[in-house]
């Protein structure tokens, strides 16, 4: 056998586990059967304070899903955090599959649990679960990834303050390239389609689908919300020379959608009277990184933002109150010391659990000003707190890991020859 390990000394656990074994048979500690629809085997182990899944297959599709995973976490795409493969396996001198570990994504939400209505309920679900796969999508393809089986089964979604966030978790197919052709954008596309309409019409069958969500419409919109976030962000715009106004405006929308711009070509056309500027865009986090910049604190893009707003707000009222200007570094760390930290502080260990930190205090903000609109009067952030740890996180469920629930989610691994029989399934697409 050979075992390779991505940060040994973050992971160093990893080498206990039962490599020499077929992942079926492992009876471990700490081993649960993972949720979903699966092609492979999927476990569940907890080892220490670290949750990790582990996948049986192929060793060349184990090695190179290895490969893609590391490249991507390298290129600071959302991905799981790849940890280890062991290939070249035998058991009574008959080889067996490859294994791939990777650390388990904390506070990700399966597309089944948020479709059934059990997860968020905030309106638009689908739209928004669209509109975070679509952004990964064209995340990938500009980093020069085509996917290759982009689906909601390949995908794990974690909130942001509202929204969602998307995470790849499956890159069997996955190639990496120098830049990606419209051919192959489009294939990825078409693949995305297909899959997603399945993946939906798949819940609706078992009834597990929420009735205001249709797997066509849904489906069916995604060529849209892609070409408009691929032409946002790498289209080129004609102004009129003396129109700097319009250049802010279109770094402002780019910043908005969490991207920053490393370079702008601007070219004159129509003899001077005219430019055309095409944005050169880098990797999406403006809001995270800035936000990790000023305090230290990690957080999903629209999370980030609405801290930073706060950071302002707050900055804002030190400043009427002093009468003095506060830089923007000085302002976040007072507000990380005085705001932030008291807050979590008074939020009981345990509760973390439920949601991220980030996720929580976005939440809290939300609840105070609801409560002020309630009151038609100002909500203190105490009062806030208070009312936020009775009223909604109190009956929030854990989502830091969930294990399998049968009497929810029925669990299933496919055997490699039942999949032959999909090729009978009809195109939900036509």
């Amino acid at each position: 056998m050979r075992l390779q390990v991505a940060r040994p000394s973050n992971h160093a656990a990893i080498a206990s586990l039962p490599f020499v074994e077929p992942l079926r048979q492992w009876s471990i500690p700490g081993i649960h059967r993972a949720l979903g629809v699966h092609r492979h085997v999927v476990k569940i182990v907890e080892l220490g304070d670290i949750t990790y899944v582990v996948k049986e297959l192929p060793d060349d599709l184990a090695l190179r899903e290895y490969r893609l995973l590391r490249q991507l976490a390298e290129d600071g795409l959302p991905t799981a955090e790849v940890v280890a493969v062991a290939s070249e396996r035998t058991e009574n001198r008959q080889p067996l599959d490859g294994i791939l570990v990777t650390r388990h994504l904390d506070y990700s939400l399966p597309y089944r649990n948020l479709l059934a209505g059990r997860g968020l309920t905030i309106p638009f679900l689908g739209d928004r679960m669209l509109d975070a796969l679509v952004g990964l999508l064209v995340r990938l393809h500009l980093a020069g990834f085509y996917w290759g089986d982009c689906s909601l089964s390949n995908a794990l979604f974690r909130r942001d303050a509202g929204a969602l966030s998307a995470y790849a978790i499956d890159m069997e197919t996955g190639e990496r390239h120098e830049q990606l052709t419209d051919g192959q954008r489009n294939l990825d596309l078409m693949i995305a389609t297909e899959n997603v309409a399945g993946g939906l019409l798949d819940l609706q069958t078992g009834g597990r689908l929420h009735a205001s969500i249709d797997p066509f419409t849904v489906a069916g919109d995604i060529q849209r919300r892609y070409d408009n976030l691929w032409n946002e962000l790498t289209g080129a715009d004609t102004l009129e020379v003396s129109d700097v106004h319009s250049i802010e405006n279109r770094l402002a929308r780019l910043h908005d959608l969490g991207f920053d711009v490393e370079e702008m070509e601007i070219v004159t056309i129509d003899r001077g009277h005219h430019m055309r500027i095409v944005p050169r865009v880098v990797e999406h986090g403006f809001s995270a990184d800035r936000l990790l910049h000023l305090t230290g604190l990690v957080a999903e893009e629209n999370q980030a933002r609405r801290m930073l707003n706060d950071i302002r707000t707050y900055a804002a009222e030190l400043q009427q109150q002093s009468g003095n200007h506060m830089p923007e570094n000085v302002a976040a760390v007072r507000w990380l010391d005085q705001r932030f930290e008291p807050i979590m502080s008074s939020i009981p260990l345990h509760k973390f659990d439920r949601l991220q930190a980030a996720e929580i205090f976005h939440q809290i903000l939300e609840h105070r000003w609801y409560m002020a609109e309630e009151r038609e009067s100002e909500v203190t952030i105490e009062e806030a707190v208070e009312a936020y740890l009775l009223d909604i996180l109190s009956t929030a469920p854990n989502e830091r890991l969930q294990l399998d629930d049968t009497a929810e989610i029925e669990a299933i691994e496919l055997d490699p020859d039942a999949l032959e029989t999909l090729d009978d399934v009809p195109d939900p697409l036509g």
